[in-house]
């Protein structure tokens, strides 16, 4: 599985104060800077990423946001504008009672994130075998999610797009857990961020 997420100088994949109406937090749209960039580096990182999601895995919280009534819609989101659209599993205690989203592809687990990926590993094996292409499980976030997945042994590789900001606060991507040996797999420099990608030993 693939963890594919955006991350300030110091370490934060919101700003301060993240909620439902307000996703990224304060000053946490700089992250994301570069998914909207014209540079051709940043926009081949957005197509491959994309072209290569069989099914993407995302926690509720990050879910409440990109459903909410400021989220997603059919010019933004995951995949905007790029190639198909991936089936989505979503990590969560109770499944809501309505999505606004409802063209998407949504799955709600109840039972865990193992669980969870394991669901997401099936729907992307179907998408591979209904395109003709080798796809993968990414992990979208939020930070919690991607932490408790590195922590989980349940991440093979991690894909950090690292901003030019400091946040100061907000979410943190890493709060402790086990140690892990990273190798270093391709570096992408752009204006807007430096693009990490890593085997997770």
């Amino acid at each position: 599985m693939i963890a594919d997420i955006s991350v300030s100088l110091d370490g934060f994949v919101t700003g301060p104060d993240p909620g439902p109406d307000n996703g990224l937090g304060i000053g946490g749209e700089t992250l994301h800077t570069w998914a909207f960039s014209d540079d051709l580096d940043d926009r081949r990182v957005l197509r491959e990423g994309t072209a290569r999601s069989g099914a993407v895995v995302l926690g509720r919280r990050l879910f409440d946001v990109v459903d909410g009534p400021n989220g997603w819609d059919d010019r933004t989101g995951y995949g905007a504008g790029e190639v198909g659209k991936p089936a989505f599993v979503v990590v969560t205690s109770s499944p809501p009672e309505s999505v606004r989203l409802a063209n998407r592809d949504w799955t709600f687990v109840t039972t865990g994130l193992p669980y969870a990926v394991t669901t997401a590993r099936h729907r992307a094996e179907v998408a591979s075998s209904d395109s003709g292409q080798e796809l993968d499980v990414v992990l979208m976030g939020g930070g919690a999610t991607v932490g408790s997945a590195l922590d989980a042994g349940l991440v093979d590789t991690l894909s950090l797009h690292l901003a030019p900001v400091v946040l100061g606060a907000g979410t943190p991507l890493f709060t402790g857990g086990a140690p892990r040996m990273l190798v270093e797999r391709s570096v992408t420099s752009t204006s807007t961020a430096t693009h990490l990608t890593y085997d997770v030993l």
